[in-house]
């Protein structure tokens, strides 16, 4: 008795008819003459030693067991490239999204940080101004103050001129005016008589007379005492004096006091300038790695979309040809399917040896 077929799951059949049974058969007919030229062109030529049929069933069950294997294996290179496909398109879902946000965020904040670097650079403009104003305002306050300074001591110097005159004056006329009117305090008390806005006229031409006097002569007052005159002028330019060196003391502590708060602006000014610079500097530095990233980041998301349209096209084109390929090897499946069951009909055996040739002819005739 004939060993069976092993046991396998029920099968479709395709008709007897089709292109696919067809193909099958063709193969079929080749294995079976390669399994059965050899024992037929010896001395068998009229006695078959063994049941051929049964080499061809055998190599018809290796084929179906290759054709099954080769299907698993091409189902498993399948699903690791659909596994390849699904984690790359996810990848690069994630990074096209990524990008998209990176580029989103990036064009705001360029702007804002360009928008903050022109107000920096504003008010670095206005510190500027500010800081020269202030150097100028300390240089003008400078030389007023050294004018002021010359004034005074040109002022202080004949002050001090004519009050020694005076004084000496004084004395001389308690003395009797012995020798005084050849000294050169006298000289100077006529100089400023005759400049002089604050003494009446009626007191300078007495006191004028009076120093026109010649030495030894008595003098013999017109009007008034010229004591009193010249003690009243002492007075009143003692008074001034005391006055101007007031006014100057107040003047000096007056520039001081400016000169000290224009140092302190001129150098809260000049930090606020130093950092505004750093800030602007970095700033530009911000800005342009920025735009540098954009462009980057760009260019990356557009060679993201390429390559994930190009991996979306692969894996359908891929997932196309292995469904054609599993639709085939199927097809091919069934057919040898078909074809081993036919062989191994007890039918089979006794219509083979019926359409063996005769003892008188060759097998390969």
């Amino acid at each position: 008795q004939e060993p069976k077929a092993p046991s396998r799951p029920p099968t479709k059949h395709l008709p007897v008819g089709s292109p696919v049974v067809a193909m099958a058969a063709s193969r079929i007919v080749k294995v079976a003459m390669l399994a059965t030229l050899a024992p037929l062109s010896g001395a068998m030529s009229t006695q078959v030693e063994a049941n051929p049929i049964r080499k061809v069933v055998t190599m018809l069950q290796a084929m179906q067991t290759k054709v099954t294997e080769e299907g698993e294996k091409s189902q498993e290179l399948y699903e690791k490239f659909m596994c390849y496909c699904k984690s790359s398109t996810g990848d690069l879902s994630t990074s096209i999204q990524a990008a998209e946000d990176k580029i989103g965020e990036l064009g705001p904040d360029i702007q804002g940080s360009e928008e903050k670097k022109l107000k920096t650079e504003e008010e670095l403009k206005s510190d500027q101004d500010e800081r020269e104003a202030a150097k100028v305002a300390m240089s003008e306050a400078t030389a007023l103050r050294e004018q002021e300074k010359a004034v005074y001591d040109k002022f202080m110097a004949e002050s001090s001129t004519n009050l020694a005159a005076l004084t000496k004056a004084i004395a001389a006329v308690a003395k009797g005016m012995s020798g005084f009117l050849q000294t050169r305090s006298a000289s100077v008390l006529r100089s400023l008589l005759a400049s002089s806005k604050d003494v009446m006229d009626t007191d300078r031409q007495e006191l004028l007379a009076f120093l026109s006097a010649k030495e030894g002569e008595q003098y013999a007052p017109q009007s008034g005492d010229i004591t009193g005159i010249l003690k009243t002028i002492k007075d009143e330019m003692f008074a001034e004096e005391q006055e101007t060196m007031a006014t100057e003391a107040a003047a000096v502590k007056s520039f001081e006091e400016l000169m000290a708060a224009k140092k302190k602006e001129v150098a809260a000014l000049s930090k606020a300038i130093e950092q505004k610079l750093g800030r602007i500097s970095t700033l530009g530095v911000k800005i342009a790695e920025m735009k540098n990233d954009l462009g980057d980041s760009a260019q990356s998301l557009d060679e993201d979309k390429k390559f994930f349209a190009d991996m979306e096209t692969n894996c359908a084109s891929k997932t196309g040809i292995h469904e054609e390929e599993m639709k085939m090897r199927s097809q091919e499946i069934v057919a040898l399917a078909d074809t081993i069951k036919i062989l191994n009909d007890d039918d089979a055996l006794d219509l083979f040896k019926k359409t063996l040739p005769g003892a008188s002819m060759s097998f390969v005739q």
